[in-house]
């Protein structure tokens, strides 16, 4: 039997295009619709789904209260669809603390292309989280969607430019479904002086600021969410901004972050897949790539062609991810050194850094 979601959100709008993007995927069979927190109430006594879909702000009850009242008497896997605004998106953060598998940005109505690549991204979402409740191994998807990209389209394969081996080392992360609480685990247990990261974490637009400040008062390194031309160094952590994809780039004895628009690579933006292309490219054997929790397979053959030009390579292991697919395709395409628990990563990159 596929999967059975129910949609909280007081627009009818927003009900309307989240049950045709959901039900338009053969992995999920039923979709049930509610207003708002009281009425998903009296829909979950006679209707359990494997997934709701859950807006942040309602009326009579907002969506963070009825998460709290949800994980402490009925669990069920929540991803939050908020529309993420600058105001709003410290209480989806807090949501993801309260249990959350996951957040999505709420669809616009507007073009075809933006709403596609929603539906792609709420599919995605919403089978994640199955998984990580129900334990279901999600089947491949068989609905008509536009063509799965890869780097190319942002960095075209050409031969390795980066320089011979310098004192600078730069870490490149990625991670989605699980990211944000691995990602937390992994900038605590960094030291101020650590060389610089580069991350990318699947997140809509909007949300990585307030992430990246979260992170920042946690770290003893710097985190803040990336623009374009910023330096990548020693006691700085980058985080790619949503919507938009992250490049590692050179000059001279320089490394920097170049943020570009683009289209989707492996379904997403920012795409893992992106940010190790390119720091195989420029850092070549001067980096560490790191592989976290996710669904899907961005970045797996990123980290293959990182290793090829002799970086380092780690995958978080199964036990401590949340979803393991990112890191499993990597390991099965042959592109990992070690395979390490969440609790050992950081230990783990400073021991190739130093």
């Amino acid at each position: 039997m596929g999967i059975q979601v129910l949609v909280v959100d007081d627009s009818a709008v927003v009900r309307q295009t989240l049950s045709e993007i959901l039900l338009a995927d053969r992995e999920i069979d039923e979709v049930i619709t509610a207003q708002d927190p009281y009425v998903a109430a009296s829909r979950l006594k006679q209707f359990v789904p494997d997934v709701i879909t859950l807006d942040v702000e309602m009326p009579r009850m907002d969506g963070l209260s009825f998460l709290q009242k949800l994980m402490s008497q009925h669990p069920v896997p929540v991803v939050m669809c908020s529309s993420l605004t600058e105001t709003n998106s410290e209480t989806a953060l807090r949501a993801m603390e309260y249990g959350a598998v996951d957040i999505i940005q709420k669809p616009r109505m507007g073009t075809k292309q933006f709403l596609d690549e929603s539906a792609v991204l709420i599919c995605d979402a919403v089978k994640a989280a199955a998984n990580v409740q129900v334990k279901r191994i999600s089947k491949s998807t068989t609905r008509n969607v536009a063509a799965k990209l890869d780097a190319d389209v942002m960095l075209a394969k050409g031969s390795n430019r980066a320089m011979v081996q310098t004192t600078e080392t730069v870490v490149a992360v990625g991670a989605s479904t699980g990211g944000t609480e691995a990602l937390r685990v992994f900038v605590e247990m960094l030291p101020g002086d650590f060389p610089g990261v580069v991350i990318v974490q699947h997140m809509p637009e909007h949300f990585t600021t307030s992430f990246a400040e979260r992170l920042d008062s946690l770290s003893r390194m710097t985190v803040k969410e990336a623009r374009d031309g910023d330096t990548v160094m020693p006691g700085r952590v980058l985080l790619a901004p949503g919507n938009k994809h992250m490049l590692l780039q050179r000059s001279g004895a320089r490394y920097y972050v170049q943020i570009k628009n683009g289209p989707l690579v492996s379904r997403h933006r920012p795409s893992v897949d992106v940010l190790f292309r390119s720091a195989a490219r420029y850092a070549g054997k001067n980096a560490v790539g790191v592989i976290m929790t996710g669904m899907g397979d961005d970045g797996a053959k990123g980290i293959k062609e990182m290793k090829e030009a002799g970086a380092s390579t780690i995958a978080q292991d199964e036990k401590s991810c949340v979803v393991f697919g990112m890191p499993k395709v990597a390991i099965e395409l042959g592109g990992i050194d070690q395979v390490v628990s969440l609790q050992k990563i950081a230990k783990t990159v400073a021991g190739l850094c130093y």
